[in-house]
């Protein structure tokens, strides 16, 4: 076997010298620099090729290494455009303990942009507990829109409206949808859509940028249910025709499919099909939400996930 020129040689000593200094020996590239009497720069190449010439085999010893390897895994299975996984604590009772963070990190990438963006939010406790983690900022140059509508059953303002929440804390305009999340008839939500101010709405949720949804049960303890939108004989209705879970009030079954006819007939959030083309970043981890989560993964309502270890490796198994 031909030998490599010298050069060659003293390039991987370099590289290997470099590399044990810091992965080894903890030094920072400036005190790299200083040692090997070499730029900062051709430091920072010299560890970089390190590793890319396998002269240096890194073991990362983390608890987070499991989750972001459960991420990738995920990706995968999934065809995921992103995907965050946050450790798991065994003796928390908290349904949203670490994704929230990790959800209003996400959407501060998009909020620091200079350039305009456009945020669609959907409804519920796990997107009011991620506003709430927002940082305030000046971003008038953003739009954020409700996916939903913020009127109650009885007519009141819901305390759901995330959308409102997030824009008064950025600073930027927010586009509420001032009206039910249910229509009471088919008849009364042919009347509301024709209103051009659900139509803008409608139009700028289809043009957003990144869209975050949380994840809902179809159940005795759905959100539809418990916050009086559905009544428990409509419930058993979507649970018959094969309803495991529901996204901004349309509910789907266990392949992702939108149930035909029934409550979803009467929905009036912007349609999950016009959002699908673009990032849509689902937030849930609760473990009663699994099939709902599966669901949504399987049928493409979703392209983004952000959850936590033990419902990462449910989705895998």
């Amino acid at each position: 076997m031909a030998r490599k020129p010298d050069a060659d040689k003293d390039r991987l000593d370099d590289a290997a010298r470099a590399g044990w200094l810091y992965y080894i020996a903890g030094n920072t590239q400036d005190e790299i620099a200083k040692k090997l009497g070499v730029s900062r720069q051709t430091a920072q190449r010299l560890v970089s090729q390190a590793v890319t010439e396998r002269l240096i085999k890194v073991r990362f010893d983390h608890p987070l290494g499991r989750c972001l390897e459960l991420a990738d895994k995920l990706k995968l299975r999934y065809s995921l455009q992103s995907c965050e996984v946050v450790p798991a604590d065994p003796t928390s009772i908290s349904n949203t303990l670490g994704i929230v963070e990790v959800a209003a990190a996400e959407m501060e990438r998009y909020l620091v942009s200079q350039h305009p963006v456009i945020v669609a939010l959907g409804t519920g406790r796990t997107l009011r507990a991620v506003s709430e983690q927002i940082s305030p900022m000046e971003c008038p140059q953003h739009k954020i829109v409700s996916l939903v509508g913020n009127i109650g059953p009885d007519g009141s303002a819901t305390v759901f409206d995330v959308a409102s929440r997030v824009g008064d804390r950025v600073g930027a305009p927010h586009y509420p949808m001032p009206f039910p999340v249910v229509a009471a008839t088919v008849h009364e939500k042919n009347l509301l859509i024709t209103q051009k101010s659900l139509r803008n709405v409608m139009d700028l949720a289809a043009q957003a940028d990144v869209s975050f949804v949380g994840i809902g049960t179809v159940d005795d303890d759905a959100a539809l249910l418990r916050d009086g939108f559905v009544r428990p004989e409509e419930l058993r209705a979507m649970v018959k025709a094969g309803a495991v879970g529901e996204i901004t009030g349309w509910s789907f079954d266990s392949d992702g499919k939108l149930i035909d006819g029934l409550v979803n007939d009467r929905i009036l959030s912007a349609p999950l099909e016009s959002l699908a083309s673009r990032k849509v970043i689902g937030v849930a981890m609760a473990p009663a939400r699994f099939r709902a989560i599966r669901g949504a993964l399987n049928g493409k309502l979703i392209n983004g996930l952000i959850t936590n270890e033990l419902m990462a490796e449910q989705l895998l198994t």
